[in-house]
């Protein structure tokens, strides 16, 4: 069979299973998106009883009773929870904190029933209020970081020329989408270095990924890297709602991939002060650092420049012509 047949069938072949798998990494996971151990809190003088309701509603949440309302507003705040039902004279409040999740921020209210009042804690910014632009600049971040991955890899970069070509890229990156993000359309009100930093991250995790298996296996690596972070870290990364709202244990699985690592370190950057940012924090550098260790690892495999490799036989022989010129002197 012609080379070009074989490819023009491969190419039929694998279009749909790359569509399928899109499909499936998007759309399962949102068709599925139920809650799953949600953190909520409850307090007041009927706390047993709505611990007891909420535990009643099959492992939907997982529920923290807090001595009074100040302390579950702490516990918001900090982002252990993602809100809280205070009981009083005047009837249950619900505490929210629609910057975490809106989507939580409304099931919760749900849950707790008609009549209650309602608090937001934390609140969506109010060019964002359903968190709908912060979640959809995790696909634009996911891409930037898989065009730089191969942009080195195409232009055959190597060792530390790669690194720096990605901080580089990455460092830029992050301050054009601060600049986007926070000072134009005013979706995040947080400290603005630090956002850009994060966005930065975000880029650099998902570029050292696609360099690094590149480097070892090719182009093909490319194809493998936007798979890993484009397919299944957008996928799974639970930013429409949250990593509790999806099925076990893609919701898990999302948290360490860069978008999602990327999406929740964002969020308490951006809105809780910095809390909560350790564990994002590890993923997205345990990328980096895997990715820039395999690009390190196959530059020193490569042989150095061949000019100046000269074989040491080289040096001690001599040519015809000048043994002749030396013995006429």
């Amino acid at each position: 069979m012609h080379p070009h047949n074989r490819k023009m069938i491969a190419v039929i072949l694998l279009l749909p299973i790359v569509v399928a798998l899109a499909v499936w990494a998007f759309a399962w996971p949102a068709a599925h998106q139920a809650p799953r151990h949600l953190p909520v809190g409850v307090a007041g003088p009927a706390a047993a009883q709505l611990e007891q309701r909420f535990a009643g509603q099959e492992g939907a949440f997982e529920v923290t009773r807090y001595a009074d309302e100040a302390a579950a507003r702490d516990a918001i705040e900090a982002r252990d929870i993602y809100g809280a039902v205070v009981t009083g004279p005047d009837g249950p409040t619900v505490l929210t904190a629609t910057a975490a999740s809106p989507a939580v921020a409304q099931l919760l209210t749900t849950a707790a029933g008609e009549g209650a009042a309602v608090e937001d804690v934390v609140a969506a910014p109010a060019a964002d209020p359903r968190g709908a632009a912060l979640a959809a600049s995790a696909l634009p971040l996911a891409l930037a970081g898989v065009v730089s991955g191969a942009l080195v890899t195409l232009l055959g970069l190597h060792g530390r020329r790669t690194a720096g070509a990605l901080v580089g890229g990455a460092a830029l990156l992050g301050l054009v989408a601060a600049a986007l993000a926070h000072s134009w359309l005013h979706i995040l009100t947080g400290n603005w270095w630090a956002e850009a930093g994060v966005f930065g991250l975000i880029a650099l995790a998902g570029g050292s990924v696609v360099a690094g298996i590149a480097a070892h296996v090719g182009p093909r690596g490319i194809a493998l890297g936007a798979v890993l972070v484009i397919l299944l870290g957008n996928g799974f990364s639970g930013l429409t709602s949250a990593p509790e709202m999806l099925p076990r244990p893609v919701g898990a699985i999302g948290q360490w991939l860069p978008p999602g690592a990327g999406g929740t370190l964002l969020r308490s950057v951006a809105f809780f002060d910095g809390n909560a940012v350790a564990a994002p924090l590890l993923a997205l550098g345990l990328w980096v650092v895997a990715g820039m260790a395999l690009v390190a690892l196959r530059a020193k495999q490569l042989p150095g420049p061949m000019s100046s490799v000269v074989p040491s036989s080289l040096n001690r022989q001599e040519t015809p012509r000048a043994a002749a010129l030396a013995d006429s002197n």
